[in-house]
């Protein structure tokens, strides 16, 4: 603890002058801000050209017919025109809530206030600052809503993928705000409750606080949270899922449950994926993607998931986002007690004399947003690494189990991912660099050269000649 202490003084030293000079801040987040904007619209700018493409890439010429290569050119321009006037407009959005220097200060004491009508006074600053947080979580939602509602109800049913009804709509948009609510409230509570505790020593307690709570969704996540949007039904016995347990059992992954969830009560969109404790683990398969593909194929696409199990590729995420956390964590305390910054942003001066933790970790980190953008570009390649790995190993699966059976799971995994590209009408034309900002995932091209490469195998059945 002492090498802890000492590196956060060491830290808080370097950057002493967040708490004494008098810098701009928001000033400098409302320009963090813009550049980011901006940068992402030249991204769109950049991609979207490609949109106007009559063919396929050549590697995928023989899987596209000239039908579901057009629908699936026009869905990605009206996604890319959508995505860029809602950024613009989230943007402008925050513009307002930033350079007025009203907004948070205003929300700060509108929760005071509420405070004080149920009877309780500013000493109580943990639930002022729950109230706060819950405040300008709701006020910030309004004015997105309308590009939500015309994202599901317009540009998604115009391309046939929309399946939600308004009733549904509402009823997921409720549901999302008491599960915020239940759980929310008392992680914040606590969150803040070790920064009045703890003092300056905070970053071990929170840590632990958001390490355990993270291992607490993954416990609760499929017994509570999934039944209340979606019915998690076991996967009826037949072919496909001996083929998954056969292949778990070969693995020896701790398969405990093999769900079909029906995704497609919302949306025509499919995708399977797993998820668990190390001892016990659950695979939930969209209801769209059996309709779609063959159990062969289905089969194929959950090697790869497992691809990801066997290298622990989850496991070096959670570990990559702790050090993120710890990172963020451990500058805060230059910030912390900073004057100067909650001034900057209209904070009255009996505010900012001794400045909230909340509000001083909110405004820290709008302070991030650059930073933040190129992490998310960093852990973009680390994902699309990781995605190459999971597609080698359903390659190389049948060496590892020792089945002949399985000796042309690279074609069937690149059969799958055609269909999948073709039901989803996904974008096959990509910008390299639009695509390392916001694509987890290589391209499809990308993918079907490297499983090429991997196993000398060809994607042979084109699956993608049939229009939708």
């Amino acid at each position: 603890m002492d090498y802890l202490d000492a590196g956060l003084a060491g830290i808080e030293k370097q950057l002493a002058f967040v708490k004494t000079d008098p810098i701009n801040w928001q000033g400098l987040v409302l320009g963090f801000s813009w550049a980011v904007c901006i940068f992402e619209s030249y991204l769109l700018i950049r991609q979207f050209p490609l949109y106007n493409k009559t063919a396929p890439p050549p590697a995928l010429a023989e899987h596209f017919t000239p039908e579901v290569f057009a629908k699936s050119q026009t869905y990605g321009r009206d996604k890319a025109k959508f995505s860029f006037v809602s950024t613009i407009y989230k943007q402008l959005i925050d513009t307002v809530q930033l350079g007025s220097g009203l907004y948070y200060p205003w929300a700060w004491s509108a929760s005071g206030s509420a405070l004080q009508l149920a009877g309780y006074g500013s000493e109580y600053q943990i639930s002022q600052s729950v109230i706060f947080v819950f405040l300008i979580t709701f006020t910030s939602m309004i004015p997105t809503l309308p590009l939500s509602i015309y994202q599901t109800f317009y540009l998604e049913a115009e391309h046939g993928f929309n399946k939600t009804t308004p009733g549904l709509y509402i009823t997921d948009m409720i549901k999302s705000w008491v599960l915020g609510l239940v759980l929310g409230t008392p992680l914040l509570a606590a969150f803040l409750y070790i920064f009045e505790w703890a003092g300056d020593r905070f970053l071990p307690w929170l840590m632990a606080l958001l390490f355990g709570f993270q291992m607490l969704m993954v416990v609760i996540f499929p017994t509570f949270i999934q039944p209340l949007f979606n019915k998690l039904s076991p996967l009826q016995p037949g072919e496909l899922k001996s083929r998954i347990e056969g292949l778990a059992t070969k693995l020896k992954f701790p398969l405990k449950h093999l769900y079909e969830i029906d995704g497609s009560k919302r949306s025509s969109h499919s995708n399977a994926y797993f998820y668990g404790l190390p001892w016990s683990k659950h695979i939930v398969i969209f209801d769209t993607l059996i309709k779609q593909s063959k159990p062969e194929e289905v089969e194929a696409v959950l090697a790869h998931e497992l691809g990801h199990w066997y290298f622990q590729h989850p496991s070096k995420l959670l570990i990559v986002s702790q050090l993120h956390i710890f990172a963020i964590l451990a500058v805060f305390p230059a910030f912390r007690h900073s004057a100067l910054l909650l001034r900057s942003f209209g904070f009255p001066a009996e505010v900012a004399a001794n400045p909230p933790p909340i509000i001083s970790f909110l405004l820290y980190q709008m302070v991030l947003t650059p930073l933040e953008a190129t992490v998310g570009m960093a852990m973009n390649a680390v994902s699309r690494r990781f995605e190459y790995q999971a597609d080698k190993f359903a390659v190389e699966l049948p060496i590892l189990i020792k089945d002949d059976d399985a000796r042309d799971m690279g074609v069937r995994l690149g059969r799958a991912l055609v269909q999948l590209h073709v039901k989803n009408l996904s974008t096959v034309w990509v910008d390299w660099l639009y695509s390392a900002y916001h694509h987890s995932h290589p391209t499809l091209t990308e993918r079907l050269k490297a499983l090429e490469k991997y196993g000398g195998v060809k994607v042979e059945e084109p699956t993608g000649k049939e229009e939708l």
